[in-house]
This record gives structure tokens, C-alpha cells and sequence, in this order.
């Protein structure tokens, strides 16, 4: 492990450096983001018809399909990125202190890309407008949009509110050797600033860390969002008080993933091992193999209950899942990972970073096609018996796939654009790993 002593030089040089990788980086994921919303710019001219999305039973289709299991998908990485973040303030999590912005940036981009996804599938854009915002005193009690809506806007305002007061203090101090073209933004993240109300804001930040802790099996991924399938009785593969629990299990392995990836990353671009260590690496790691045996666990809850004598419309539901192949590549990619994270724990000399990186590919990939399985099983086998006979078939179009890694780009272009005006990396998490140093060498002496 490197002995460099972590300095401000070291977060300030994503801002000042620009390599060709970067450029080259920014133009495959505008592209891929150009790419979808090319296709966007089809559906709405032809309508959603062009996604192959139908009636659901008797029209032989599902009316959701990618775009929804994605938006769960994006929800759950965002939502755990959040929890992340606050638990590493509440609990003194000092190790993973350098990754906490990344965390807090993923739930602001992991919002952004499921809000868009929500404008999407509403099939023309103005009905956000004239359905939802105009009957919102209405709508909000009994529609699923709107409570969508409302906790996904809650959660980017109390997120957005959360990272705006720390980045006070980072640009305050580092303002002299920031980018004057930015001056407007750093101009609006400061004002009204002085160095009294530091201590303030912290209590502020840790208040706001316990009220995402205590919200989190509340709203969004660990209540709203699976309520959303979990009490609709008439479609077994979605009903059921484990739900709640389950897709909260997903966010987290999601979010660890997706932050695993993203310090794997600003490490390997700007020379950060001795800013994100290998220890962080392997607490990541670990912590996502629990997560990921929680998964697992959750899912032997609902296999149980949907095979020993069940009733008949949830035997077929679990029929159906338990022999489709995303289902069983799914479930296998999360084993795969559970028994190596298993083995670095009993044998430390396995652990790369590296391996870790195709772990957190691993997790994304299984957890996205777990969500767009569960979606789409919802509607082949609902309690009606007269679809029973003749089960319905979809396979996403070209856009719906096109959209996924058309988030994948725009939230890239996220994070290559906010690391070119701001820290990714948070300065009291420099100044922690400073006083360590120091202590350290002191010691040594």
C-alpha cells in the first residue's frame, strides 16, 4: 500500500487535468446517450406501440416491461448509494469516507436516470404535466405515478441538500485553485458562507444522515416503490410482505456495485491508492457479499412459499420463474459472487481489485435482470383464470435495450462533467487520511 500522504493537490487534479482517455470516455457515452434518445425522439413520433409493448393477457403482452424493471433498477442503486453515504457519517465509518461523495453523487445521478425513465414510458412528455402535476392534490392518494414522483423528488431534494452543505466548506477552502470559469457555481454553492457555520453544518448533515437511516425501509426502495407490486393480490409473483425487504437488499448490492465501479475507476484515472485504498476495496467487497446473501435468502422466502403447495395462479407464477434462464443466470451470478467473497474471507489472498470490479458487474447485471423478469412475470400470471391457456410472450425492443446503456452513458457524463467542477473526493476525508498519516509517523519514530 502506498505511504503518500493524501493532499488537496490529489482531489483537485480530476478538475485540473484532462487526458485523451477522458475525451474519448465523454464521446462513448454521449454517443450511447445520443444513440437512445434517437430512439426516444421514434417512440414519440410513433407512439409506444414501436416498444412492442401491448395489453397485458388476453392481448398477448405486458404493458411494462424494460423500462420499468430499469427505473426499479436505477431506484435501487440511487437509494442505496444515499444509505451508503449517511451510514459511513452516522456510524464513524471512517474507512469509506473517501467514497462517500461518489456514493451521494450516484443517488442524485441514479435519481435523475429513473425520474427519465418515468417521462419515458409515459409515452409523450406533457402528460407529466396535465396528469400528474395538474390532479396532483387528486392523484396522489391511489396512483402509483404519482407516488413514484413524489418520493423520488423527495429523496433528490434531500440528497441534493445533503451534498450541497458539504461542498461548502470543500469550495470555501479550495477556492483559489478551482477554475474561474466556474465562479457563478461556486459563487451560489458559498453564499452567505462563513467559517462559523462549520460545526453547525455538521450536526446539520448528521441529522439529515439519520433521517435518510430511519426513511430508508420507509420510502422509496424499501417501501413506496415495492408496495407499488407487493399489495395487488391479483398478481402472485408480485404480492407478498417480503417484497419490502427484497428490493431493499437489491438497492444496497446495487449501490455498492455501482460505487465499487466508481472508485475503481477515479483510482485507476488519477492515481488515488493512497486516497482509496485497497482496505476499502475489500470492506466493499464484504459488505457486498452480505448483502448478497440477504438477496439470496429473500429469494429462498418467496421459491418456498411459491412451491411447497401453493395455491394454484402462484404455483404457475413460480413455475415459470424458477425454469426461465434469466432467472437461473440471475440467481447463479449472485452465487458466484456469495461463494467468492466466501472464499476471500477465509483465504485474504484472493482478494484483487480487480476481481472485486467483476463482482460489482456481476451484482449490476443480475439484480437489472432479476427486476425486468419480476416485472414481466407479474403480467403473464395473474389471478385470472382465463389467461391461464394462452400466456402471453415479450422481448424488449431495440429501444427499450437502447435505453439502458443510454443511462449507463448519461449517467457517466454525469460524473465526468460534476468531477470537472467540483471534489469527488471529500476534503475532510483528505484531512482524516492526513491526521493517519501523521500518527503513523509518529509512531514510527
Amino acid at each position: 500500500m502506498s505511504t503518500k500522504t493524501p493532499s488537496e493537490a490529489d482531489i483537485l487534479r480530476p478538475i485540473q487535468e484532462t487526458s485523451t482517455k477522458y475525451y474519448a470516455l465523454v464521446g462513448v457515452a454521449g454517443l450511447a446517450f445520443a444513440l437512445f434518445l434517437v430512439g426516444w425522439a421514434y417512440q414519440l413520433w410513433e407512439g409506444l406501440a414501436v416498444t412492442g409493448l401491448s395489453d397485458w393477457g388476453t392481448g398477448g403482452g405486458v404493458t411494462w416491461g424494460v423500462y420499468i424493471g430499469a427505473f426499479i433498477w436505477w431506484v435501487g442503486i440511487a437509494h442505496g448509494g444515499i444509505i451508503l453515504s449517511a451510514a459511513v457519517r452516522l456510524l464513524g465509518m471512517d474507512r469509506y469516507m473517501p467514497v462517500a461523495r461518489l456514493a451521494e453523487l450516484l443517488t442524485i445521478a441514479g435519481l435523475s436516470a429513473a425520474g427519465f425513465y418515468i417521462l419515458v414510458h409515459m409515452g409523450r412528455p406533457d402528460r407529466m404535466v396535465t396528469s400528474v402535476l395538474g390532479h396532483y392534490h387528486i392523484t396522489v392518494n391511489n396512483s402509483p405515478l404519482v407516488w413514484d414522483v413524489t418520493v423520488i423528488t423527495a429523496y433528490f431534494v434531500l440528497t441534493a441538500t445533503y451534498l450541497g452543505l458539504t461542498l461548502r466548506y470543500d469550495v470555501s477552502r479550495l477556492r483559489d485553485d478551482l477554475p474561474d470559469h466556474f465562479d457563478p457555481i461556486y459563487t451560489a454553492l458559498t453564499v452567505g458562507y462563513s467559517e462559523k457555520e462549520d460545526e453547525v453544518v455538521q450536526r446539520m448533515v448528521w441529522w439529515l444522515a439519520l433521517a435518510i437511516i430511519i426513511m430508508a425501509p420507509l420510502l422509496l426502495h424499501g417501501g413506496v416503490i415495492p408496495w407499488l407490486f407487493a399489495v395487488l393480490p391479483t398478481y402472485p409473483r408480485w404480492f407478498g410482505g417480503v417484497q419490502g425487504p427484497q428490493f431493499l437488499t437489491i438497492a444496497l448490492t446495487s449501490a455498492i456495485s455501482g460505487v465499487l465501479l466508481l472508485s475503481y475507476g477515479f483510482r485507476w484515472a488519477y492515481d488515488w491508492d493512497h486516497i482509496i485504498t485497497d482496505d476499502v476495496f475489500r470492506g466493499l467487497t464484504l459488505w457486498l457479499g452480505f448483502f448478497s446473501l440477504l438477496f439470496l435468502w429473500l429469494q429462498l422466502q418467496q421459491v418456498t412459499t411459491g412451491t411447497f403447495f401453493p395455491p394454484v395462479d402462484l404455483d404457475a407464477a413460480w413455475t415459470a420463474t424458477l425454469t426461465h434462464p434469466i432467472y437461473l443466470v440471475s440467481m447463479t451470478l449472485v452465487a458466484a459472487v456469495l461463494a467468492y467473497i466466501f472464499a476471500q474471507a477465509i483465504r485474504p489472498t484472493l482478494f484483487t481489485k480487480s476481481r472485486a470490479v467483476v463482482c460489482g458487474v456481476a451484482i449490476l447485471l443480475a439484480t437489472l435482470l432479476e427486476k425486468v423478469l419480476f416485472v414481466v412475470e407479474g403480467f403473464f400470471h395473474p389471478t385470472m383464470e382465463i389467461y391461464y391457456a394462452t400466456p402471453g410472450t415479450y422481448f424488449p425492443s431495440f429501444i427499450e435495450i437502447a435505453s439502458i446503456t443510454g443511462t449507463i452513458g448519461m449517467v457517466t457524463l454525469f460524473f465526468l462533467l460534476v468531477a470537472k467542477v467540483v471534489p469527488v473526493v471529500e476534503l475532510h476525508a483528505i484531512e482524516h487520511l492526513r491526521d493517519d498519516h501523521e500518527r503513523d509517523d509518529v509512531r514510527r519514530d
